[in-house]
């Protein structure tokens, strides 16, 4: 699959190093191609056909003349921060996030240490479909260096931030626990949670991608995060995905509290010191806005895509954004999600408010989200939009993403999109309960059917 996210596959068939190899190698002259100059940084998760895809990118970089710096098994947003940090064209992350261990995938990153959005994306994929990388000559192919410092970087730059009292947080010793799911997270999650102070309790540190579970790290993925919270004792359970940026919560009862959650407390913890706009995609849970309108400042939707919010946040000049997923992007470090940014200032969040985990969360309304997909004609998406604004009388109507319908007084929201790989539409509705949360996605399915 290649897309505006970058170019994913199940390793073997069809990612195989040649593909790797070539894509990079178009990637390195695209970049040249776009005006910019210096080397492109490569870093990968713990993977096991990493170091193989790896050395296939690294190869195809070289023979278009670029060097490369590799930054070794480390986070995706350490990757973004190691381009910034050398002035780079680009970078490549081999991550495929939270997928399986049969997946791979590039990330593609420019010079501003940010994704490809959707025209350089689109542009990407154009010079890969349409042209033939230009080589270099035997005596102008690209060097390679490493750099061993990049996570030292990223965790002192963590620590360095303002918004965050580092010193308070250390006397509090908050007693933690902790899933690396075997990813990148177990180099650099304890590191940044001894370095605050935290007694650790952790279970999955080995960086070497033989995942005991489903990556992702949705509620159901967490039981055995739930039973080292009990057992230990722990004030908050954490747990990262494979590449980590992405971090969800466990409450000290052993109670997965919703991805959502990390990003709403995320948002009170950035604006009891600093006051902005905050923006999230559109599928991203109401208890966000709470957040922001507990402090008075306007929340901006912008359509689903971590790229998508970003380029929204520099637009607002917004002081924390994300998505409901667990990414959390902090515009005082980088413009890109950041679990280790995400988990220092939940850790902040507990030592602000005085509680555990389970009292934090309680403060806020809660909601339930329901999602399913439906197969359906593309062709016939407009009507279908139109169809569900007529029957549904939405407060608000917003079609900058599919069609996201909400309603003030009810609180509720309904988002109908296409996917992006699939001919399905996704439908997401939320509510302060679930028969009502299933109550709107049935009946938007009912409403596409009358359409198909």
């Amino acid at each position: 699959m290649v897309s505006v996210s970058g170019i994913r596959g199940r390793v073997g068939d069809p990612l195989t190093p040649e593909l790797v190899c070539g894509a990079a190698a178009a990637f390195g002259a695209f970049l040249r191609g776009e005006g910019a100059s210096g080397p492109v940084v490569l870093g990968r998760d713990s993977r096991t056909s990493g170091p193989m895809l790896c050395a296939a990118a690294i190869a195809g970089l070289q023979s278009v003349g670029v060097d490369v710096i590799d930054v070794g098994i480390v986070p995706t947003p350490t990757v973004l921060l190691a381009v910034e940090h050398h002035h780079a064209a680009g970078g490549i992350a081999i991550t495929a996030s939270h997928n399986p261990a049969e997946w791979n995938a590039l990330k593609l990153v420019t010079g501003e240490g940010m994704f490809l959005d959707a025209d350089a994306s689109l542009r990407y994929r154009r010079f890969l479909r349409e042209d033939d990388p230009p080589r270099a000559a035997w005596n102008a192919l690209g060097g390679l260096s490493s750099d061993d410092e990049a996570i030292d970087r990223h965790l002192e730059a963590i620590l360095a931030l303002d918004i965050l009292d580092v010193e308070a947080i250390r006397a509090a010793a908050l007693p933690v626990a902790l899933d690396c799911v075997r990813g990148a997270g177990g180099l650099v999650v304890p590191r940044l949670l001894e370095a605050l102070g935290c007694t650790v309790t952790a279970i999955h540190t080995e960086a070497d991608g033989h995942f005991p579970r489903d990556p992702e790290p949705t509620a159901e993925h967490l039981a055995e995060l739930g039973e080292v919270v009990r057992a230990s004792g722990a004030v908050v359970g954490l747990a990262v995905d494979p590449d980590v940026d992405r971090l969800s919560l466990v409450d000290e009862t052993g109670a997965a509290v919703g991805e959502d959650l990390t990003l709403a407390l995320a948002v009170d913890t950035v604006l009891r010191r600093t006051r902005g706009p905050v923006v999230t995609n559109l599928s991203t849970s109401r208890v966000v806005a709470d957040a922001a309108a507990a402090h008075d400042v306007p929340m901006v939707l912008a359509p689903v895509g971590e790229i998508n919010v970003a380029r929204r946040m520099q637009a607002e000049g917004a002081v924390i954004g994300g998505e409901g997923n667990g990414g959390v992007i902090l515009p005082a470090l980088h413009h890109t999600r950041d679990a280790p940014v995400a988990v220092a200032l939940i850790l902040q969040h507990l030592v602000d408010t005085g509680e555990a985990l389970a009292g934090a969360v309680a403060r806020w309304p809660t909601y339930h989200i329901e999602k399913t997909k439906v197969a359906f004609d593309r062709s016939a998406l407009d009507a279908a939009y139109a169809a569900l604004s007529d029957d549904l009388d939405a407060d608000v109507e917003d079609r900058t993403d599919g069609l996201r319908l909400g309603w003030n007084e009810r609180r509720a929201w309904l988002h109908v999109r296409p996917s992006g790989t699939e001919p399905i539409v996704r439908l997401i509705a939320e509510a302060p309960d679930e028969k009502a949360a299933q109550a709107l996605v049935d009946r938007a399915g009912s409403i596409l059917d009358g359409v198909a």
